[in-house]
């Protein structure tokens, strides 16, 4: 016979097992499931989740597609997060994003940003494109796409609209300072981009990088060899209007001209730190000024930081844009992706740029008035007077 006291601590042990059992694992017993009680919470949350989209479908007065409100469900986990560049990207629209960085897509050749406004601002449009050429400016506003309104927080989808068939035309609503509401008609091209051109002005040599893109180190390189062959007497790079793009090609770039130095480091929540660092395969020898204004952004505020801080060369221009957060983009099985904020970036001397842009040695404005790039005009005399 079994004593009540071995009973009891049977009893306390099987209340011990059933504890373990129904909090930290699931169990199947016949054709039930028994869950923890913390998925149990979580479960109850998502079925109100499929309960008001069970509802929408039944009594919004229009019909609605599942996988529009399944899309609009994934695109809201990230809308929680309140920040700009944490977005879910559905099939298409993530094909689109890799377009983007490829080099070559369909479109009007613009670089737009969620403004803090509300509004879908233009960072910059991309050298010889429609967009370029059809007078689209850094800071222009799009507020509609073919007559139709949106906001920053649906950015995604205006992109999708913008983009299309080569030859077709699309229609920006535009706001710009100081000026009414306007439409911009602009046909949509195949948009091929060349990142890096690059030419000789006299005895120095100027390179132009637009956007930060899948070729930009290897075109880089192309060009520098180019002007080297030239002997110049220093370089200018000119970052101006670069809205940024891929960390690794900023990193092929850094590689080419600072030698073994610390580029940029990342910070996360938890103060882990990561360390991005050049190579020691080239350093240039020559003085070299970095040009820079309000619309250079993300990578090229990146490579300016680590000029700047590696005592590498002279920054000229204005302040920089101010963007100091690092996105991961994840693929995920169907096709769909994301893309989401997992750090902050400072400079190698521990500045944290963000809202706050760089600020280069020498502050020129461009003026109304000004016929010349000045800008420029201060680049070339401070190389010169590195030769003295």
């Amino acid at each position: 016979m079994i004593s009540k006291k071995k009973a009891v601590i049977g009893a306390v042990l099987l209340m011990a097992v059933t504890f373990l059992l129904t909090n930290i694992f699931n169990v199947t017993i016949g054709n039930k499931v028994i869950i923890s009680k913390s998925d149990y919470q979580e479960f109850q949350k998502l079925s109100k989740v499929r309960f008001l989209k069970d509802r929408i479908e039944d009594e919004f007065y229009q019909d609605v597609k599942e996988e529009d409100l399944i899309a609009a469900m994934e695109r809201g986990i990230f809308d929680g997060l309140d920040d700009p560049y944490s977005q879910y990207y559905t099939k298409d629209e993530f094909k689109d994003l890799m377009e983007m960085t490829s080099g070559s897509y369909v479109g009007v050749g613009i670089v737009v940003s969620p403004g803090e406004d509300g509004f879908i601002t233009v960072v910059a449009p991309i050298e010889d494109t429609p967009a370029e050429k059809a007078g689209i400016l850094p800071g222009d506003k799009i507020t509609k796409v073919d007559k139709v309104k949106y906001s920053a927080k649906e950015m995604d989808k205006a992109i999708s609209i913008i983009k299309g068939e080569p030859g077709k035309e699309v229609v920006l609503s535009i706001i710009r300072e100081n000026k009414p509401e306007f439409d911009i008609t602009i046909k949509r091209e195949q948009i091929l981009i060349k990142s890096v051109k690059s030419e000789m002005m006299d005895e120095i040599g100027y390179m132009r990088i637009s956007s930060f893109d899948e070729r930009t180190g290897e075109e880089f390189d192309e060009n520098l060899l180019s002007l080297k062959n030239n002997n110049p007497k220093g370089l200018i790079i000119d970052l101006r209007d670069n809205p940024g793009g891929l960390l690794d090609q900023v990193k092929e770039v850094a590689d080419s001209i600072l030698g073994e130095a610390t580029i940029v480091y990342t910070e996360d929540r938890a103060g882990n730190r990561q360390y991005l660092k050049s190579n020691s395969s080239g350093k240039l020898d020559i003085p070299l000024v970095i040009l820079v204004n309000e619309n250079s952004a993300s990578a090229s505020e990146i490579l300016a930081g680590a000029v700047r801080d590696n005592k590498a060369g002279t920054l000229v221009g204005t302040t920089t844009f101010g963007k100091g957060l690092v996105q991961n983009v994840v693929p995920l099985k169907d096709g769909s992706g994301y893309k989401i904020t997992m750090a902050q970036y400072f400079t190698p001397n521990g500045e944290y740029i963000n809202e706050k842009g760089i600020t280069p040695e020498y502050v020129v404005e461009i003026g109304e008035e000004d016929t010349e790039d000045v800008q420029l005009n201060k680049a070339i005399e401070v190389i010169r007077e590195k030769n003295k």
